[in-house]
């Protein structure tokens, strides 16, 4: 699971960079805090980080992903059964990610404000073409 997360966000793992730090950031959960899932995390290239126990911010941002996306996107899927709703979630999180404006990016999906990111820096943080 965890190669294929960080390939389909990030491209072959052999292709990132020693020198990338990546990190994993997951709750306290026991799968989580496992030797085992460490380990693996550690020789995919990633730094495994849980969330500080009662941590209210952490907490709050996954609370408000989970509103944000039940209200944008399950409210509006066929819930018949599991398997629909299993089908229909990899266009929704691609839809989240990439078309969905979030008010705190300010009114940029994640994806555009990784572009308009990368544009400011290989452009020496000017603006010039960065839409």
């Amino acid at each position: 699971m965890l190669i294929e997360a960080v390939e389909k966000r990030f491209g072959a793992v052999e292709a990132i960079p020693e020198d990338h730090q990546l990190e994993f950031l997951t709750d306290n959960g026991g799968a989580y805090i496992s030797q085992d899932t460490r380990r693996i995390a550690r020789s995919l290239g990633l730094k495994p980080v849980n969330t500080p126990v009662c941590s209210p911010q952490s907490n709050g941002m996954a609370e408000s992903f989970v509103k944000t996306f039940r209200r944008d996107y399950v409210s509006r899927m066929d819930l018949s059964d599991a398997t629909r709703v299993l089908a229909q979630l990899p266009a929704a999180f691609e839809h989240f990610n990439e078309v969905h404006p979030h008010s705190g990016l300010k009114m940029r999906s994640p994806r555009e404000l990784r572009q308009h990111r990368q544009c400011l820096s290989q452009s020496n943080g000017q603006a010039l073409n960065c839409e």
